[in-house]
């Protein structure tokens, strides 16, 4: 019996397009339509068959392996608990609660991506907007060290450069795109105009932006390699728009200054409301993990980097970021929930989360499960799960089943761990 499911999320990246179209046939996915090709493999690879979980090595029954993983988080003196932005916000709730539990550690992938936003907004603050704002209002919009047309395929189409909204009766026309980068990318040929940074001068292009706004004359001819000619024109034309959008990426957080270019962002762009209506907003890159942000920050009061050992919350990116933690060999276990660190971290963080005892949840073995010592092969949030993700503009988008469920979730995984450690 074939059945199409329509209005469906798709989780792969921080837009959650939610007017995908499936066709289920046997509680098979068998064609899927309007996904982009980043997130068809949301749908088409994921096998649903029920699986039991791996305790070192070999397949065991659900109850062992919850066991097997309660004992190992029991057992370890300083636990790490990493991932949650690819699991729904009713996991990360349980993650917490786990973490307050036990006194572990908990960092999210913020802190190897827009970690150094979330300091820069704790520092001046963020203007912000919903997508919906963007497609219905902007005209003018720049994307700073990002390259939507390679990760975010739908970003234009749905959001931000095509649409028609209501004071944008005529979508692509109306709008004016700026692209700034260290090279030239997809996403710079369909820019109206491409202003190409040196790498690592993102911090002195925006303090001149700043200047040129504020009115100010600048004697050097040229910034970060951009001539100040350019920035200048720039800098009106920002000035004189309706509404303007900077969509800023990891070109900006994971380079030179950090946060410190976040700030200065953040604060040029508080800066451009006293002439016209301005908004910033991150370019979010796995399905929730401006949900993991969401709930750390209301369970704890701080966003990601945070430390349960004193029985209360810490605060400390550097100091407790999974990275740093695992390079420096001060956590002794850890719990993975739905990412990859061993294919992403450096390889001395990598290669130590090897030699420590590992829980993962994930919906499929990767590099990180096949050296963990507990493997939960749980369910997909958004194919056979429901629960709850948050969309780059943080707007809550509600998850449905599409198939049947055949696995558990890993919300139901983390409350029998829970329940399974408060026994022992």
């Amino acid at each position: 019996m074939k059945t199409v499911v329509e209005n469906v999320t798709c989780t792969f990246c921080g837009c959650l397009c939610d007017d995908i179209i499936v066709e289920v046939e046997d509680n098979r996915i068998a064609r899927v339509q309007r996904v982009c090709a980043n997130g068809r493999g949301v749908f088409t690879d994921y096998d649903p068959t029920p699986r039991r979980p791996i305790v070192a090595g070999r397949e065991v029954e659900w109850e062992e392996a919850v066991s097997e993983a309660a004992r190992i988080l029991v057992q370890a003196d300083s636990p790490l608990i990493y991932g949650l932005s690819s699991s729904a916000s009713e996991a990360q709730m349980k993650v917490v609660e786990l973490a307050d539990l036990i006194g572990a550690i908990i960092d999210t992938t913020s802190s190897v991506c827009h970690g150094p936003t979330s300091l820069a907004m704790q520092a001046v603050g963020e203007v912000s907007c919903s997508l919906g704002e963007v497609r219905n209002r902007a005209d003018f919009l720049i994307f700073w060290g990002c390259n939507p047309a390679a990760s975010h395929l739908r970003h234009f189409e749905r959001y931000s450069l095509k649409p028609k909204g209501r004071y944008i009766p005529n979508g692509r026309k109306d709008r004016h795109m700026v692209v700034v980068d260290v090279r030239p990318t997809a996403s710079a040929k369909m820019a109206d105009h491409f202003i190409q940074v040196t790498p690592g001068a993102d911090f002195e292009v925006l303090t001149t932006l700043r200047a040129l706004v504020q009115g100010k004359e600048i004697e050097a001819g040229a910034v970060g390699g951009v001539p100040r000619i350019e920035l200048l024109e720039l800098a009106n034309r920002m000035k004189g728009c309706r509404y303007g959008v900077f969509f800023m990426g990891m070109g900006l957080t994971m380079s030179g200054a950090r946060d410190y270019n976040v700030s200065e962002l953040f604060t040029l762009v508080a800066e451009l409301n006293q002439y016209t209506r301005f908004s910033v907003m991150p370019m979010r890159g796995h399905g929730n993990v401006a949900g993991a942000d969401q709930v750390l920050t209301w369970q704890s009061g701080y966003p990601f980097a945070v430390s349960f050992a004193r029985g209360y919350p810490q605060y400390s990116p550097g100091e407790f970021s999974a990275v740093d933690v695992l390079a420096r060999e001060e956590v002794d276990a850890a719990l993975i929930l739905a990412s990859d660190p061993v294919a992403h971290f450096p390889r001395v963080a990598g290669n130590q989360l090897k030699r420590i005892p590992a829980i993962v949840l994930d919906p499929m073995m990767n590099l990180t499960s096949e050296s963990a010592q507990v493997f939960f092969p749980t369910g997909s949030y958004g194919v056979d799960a429901a629960g709850t993700c948050y969309r780059m503009d943080n707007v809550p988008i509600r998850l449905r089943e599409v198939i049947a469920p055949m696995r558990p979730t890993d919300e139901a995984i983390l409350g029998q761990i829970i329940e399974e450690i408060k026994r022992c």
